[in-house]
């Protein structure tokens, strides 16, 4: 099995409370008389208290377009990148040239080349690295990218992969655009980059969980429910009030066939990773799998701590699951994220 070697997480400097930041949203996204009552609850409502940003909070109203944002993006994603995979490198005791593939995500700035091609050189990278780039997995791809780690591990037992997700959702935020869907990104997402390692089954070392099993699910008639609107001014958030009611019609099923078709229970999983998704997200999914009290309590206080980090969250609270709240060797944890399509990712672990 593949073997999750090490897990960093890195936030910006640039760091700011809630208040500041609903602030900073009531100047970029409020018309001229328009009152901030509607966008005082969002912010409130958020379970946010802090968040990192990719730029300090005075530039953002310098930023006059696309282009200037997704400059911005590019600065700081190899910056931050650079960072994530040289600490889960070091961590794991290993060195730019024992990659073997590096997959890269984001869905908040594109490159090309890609921000993995521009680290190549930076980190060391051998000039042999397999590279995937992936765009438009939003929210689950930290999920889905341990996961197709897992596939391409299994083909090649003895390599070294590398995940490493960069988002940086600020740059994101529309100016001018008072829609709910907009105050409530501005209220929720925050920046940040996570990087894994992980190791095939041929490879020794890795004190990480094991990877036993993958499932993704596409659910029906459900596009519409989250993504990206993409305008002259840069990606317009799509989110839909509706995505707790995915979640509660269909994620209960999907995990319990998942753990039934390896002899498991929900029961049975000692540590739930989690996305933290929103308040509301959490909350349905906490109510539909019936899990105990205090099971997602990293997820909700990497939530309160960092915002929503879009595909690196769930990495984050990877992490802290490692670092803070190590379960029982061998027995078995879920890592759960969801995202645009609308759709889920399930990775089976066992500690």
């Amino acid at each position: 099995m593949t073997r999750i070697a090490s897990v960093s997480g890195v936030l910006p400097p640039n760091r700011y409370t809630q208040s500041e930041l609903t602030d900073l949203a009531a100047r970029m996204c409020l018309p001229d008389g328009v009152g901030r009552r509607l966008l005082d609850r969002l912010h409130a409502a958020a379970r946010v208290e802090t968040r990192h940003l990719a730029l300090p909070i005075e530039q953002y109203g310098k930023l006059d377009g696309f282009g200037a944002a997704n400059d911005a993006f590019i600065t700081a994603a190899v910056d931050l990148g650079a960072q994530a995979v040289g600490e889960a490198l070091d961590a794991a005791g290993l060195t730019p040239g024992d990659v073997d593939l590096i997959m890269f995500t984001s869905v908040t700035g594109v490159a090309a080349p890609s921000v993995d091609a521009r680290l190549a050189g930076r980190l060391g990278l051998r000039p042999d690295v397999k590279r995937v780039p992936v765009f438009g997995l939003g929210c689950v791809a930290g999920a889905a990218g341990i996961a197709r780690l897992h596939d391409y591990l299994r083909g090649w037992p003895g390599h070294v992969a590398v995940l490493l997700s960069v988002e940086l959702c600020s740059l994101t935020l529309q100016r001018g655009d008072s829609s709910t869907a907009n105050l409530v990104a501005g209220a929720l997402f925050g920046d940040g980059a996570a990087a894994v390692v992980a190791l095939g089954a041929d490879r020794a070392g890795g004190r990480g969980p094991a990877v036993v099993a993958t499932r993704g699910h596409l659910y029906p008639d459900s596009e519409h429910v989250m993504g990206w609107d993409v305008r002259d001014s840069g990606f317009g958030v799509v989110l839909d009030a509706g995505v707790p009611d995915v979640v509660r019609t269909y994620l209960a099923d999907d995990v319990h066939a998942f753990l039934g078709d390896h002899g498991l229970t929900t029961k049975d999983v000692t540590a739930w990773v989690c996305h933290p998704g929103g308040p509301k997200v959490l909350e349905a999914v906490a109510e539909t799998l019936d899990l105990p009290f205090g099971a997602l309590d990293l997820t909700w206080r990497s939530l309160a701590a960092n915002g929503n980090l879009s595909s690196a969250s769930v990495l984050h609270v990877l992490r802290d699951t490692l670092a803070l709240r190590p379960p029982e060797p061998g027995t078995p944890g879920l890592l759960i994220a969801m995202g645009p399509g609308f759709c889920s990712e399930l990775v089976l672990l066992r500690w």
